[in-house]
């Protein structure tokens, strides 16, 4: 997870309810992880790597053990959010840091969903690979529409599912055998999180000579 954040609870423009339950619970985990961290106090950057290296073993891990792949999941998601626990706690938060953490989160959600791609593929479900590819256009235009948002001076780390829900819900649908439902869940709250930032940014430049 990246460590640079807005305020969690208001915007530019007052209380938004539609910040995700991830970003209120953002730091929560810093305290009683921060003794830890303390400890062992790696290089985040290292971290940061070790998730993805473990999310890629996670999605090719799903062609032959999908309940092995979904705790393999939850435990590069660990690893990604231990990496901000570690930069917060022990002073080492970084420009670079922020940006590789958001580059490997991105070829994480990619390999991920095209290892279940390819699960589906092999039976050739049409429903699970159309869902699994239009999940995964989702979550990068959730972090494109971020992305284009903060470039022009707007805060936009709003909607109902960013990348922390994401990965519990893959992992959750990997160890019930319930994948093809959670996948329609994610579909349809990547593309509503996407629409709700279009219309947070374009409620946020109105009346700015700048915005559109």
């Amino acid at each position: 997870m990246t460590v640079f954040r807005y305020p969690l609870t208001e915007t530019n423009h007052g209380y938004e309810p539609w910040i995700m339950i991830s970003a209120r619970l953002e730091h929560f985990l810093d305290r009683p992880l921060a003794p830890l961290v303390k400890r062992f106090p790696v290089n985040p950057n290292l971290l940061t790597i070790t998730g993805f290296l473990i999310t890629t073993v996670a999605a090719l891990t799903i062609l032959y053990n999908i309940r092995l792949a979904g705790v393999l999941i939850l435990v590069g998601g660990f690893f990604d959010m231990l990496d901000g626990v570690m930069a917060r706690t022990n002073g080492r938060v970084t420009r670079f840091g922020a940006f590789l953490d958001s580059v490997l989160d991105r070829y994480s959600d990619a390999v991920l969903f095209i290892g279940i791609t390819v699960y589906y593929l092999r039976p050739m479900s049409k429903a699970g690979v159309f869902l699994s590819l239009g999940s995964l256009v989702g979550a990068f235009l959730i972090s494109y529409a971020r992305a284009r948002a903060e470039a022009i001076g707007r805060d936009c780390h709003v909607g109902l599912l960013e990348r922390a829900e994401r990965i519990i819900l893959l992992s959750v649908g990997c160890l019930t055998g319930w994948l093809l439902p959670i996948l329609w869940g994610l579909f349809v709250l990547s593309h509503i999180t996407v629409i709700q930032r279009v219309y947070h940014t374009w409620k946020a430049t109105q009346g700015n000579q700048n915005g559109r």
